[in-house]
């Protein structure tokens, strides 16, 4: 049984199985906790086309209904939303590129009953643009 001490380790946790599960998608590493400014950065993964910065919301349930209801990408605010474009654009200012910029979010899905196994990953291409506007 995976037991975590508080949320910042759930997070580190759902980190974890997002980048495993992109990289399965065909996505290439980046980096990961990236810090611009006051700003983070979870994930930022590219494929031919794009550089993804992704933002990852991991969250344990009891239940699958309960996860149904209370899905973890409703935590990707307005705030956040626009703390990550700034971020981004902070992080292609010192790092150029010709990839395509796209703000992903990665949900992870963790059964609390059952050790915090992975249940579910839902991955949201191009979650919200450049304004922070979900699309």
């Amino acid at each position: 049984m995976k037991l975590f001490k508080n949320t910042v380790s759930i997070g580190r946790y759902g980190e974890k199985k997002a980048l495993r599960y992109l990289k399965k998608q065909g996505y290439r590493t980046v980096a990961h906790n990236v810090h611009c400014g006051r700003n983070e950065i979870d994930l930022i993964v590219k494929n031919k086309q794009y550089i993804v910065f992704v933002e990852v919301k991991a969250r344990s349930f009891d239940t699958k209904d309960d996860a149904a209801a209370n899905r973890p990408s409703l935590a990707v605010d307005t705030a956040k939303r626009e703390r990550t474009v700034q971020a981004a654009k902070e992080y292609l200012h010192t790092n150029p590129t010709r990839l395509c910029p796209r703000f992903d979010v990665v949900e992870v899905y963790l059964d609390r009953l059952d050790g915090h196994k992975v249940f579910k990953i839902n991955h949201i291409e191009g979650a919200f643009d450049a304004k922070g506007h979900i699309r």
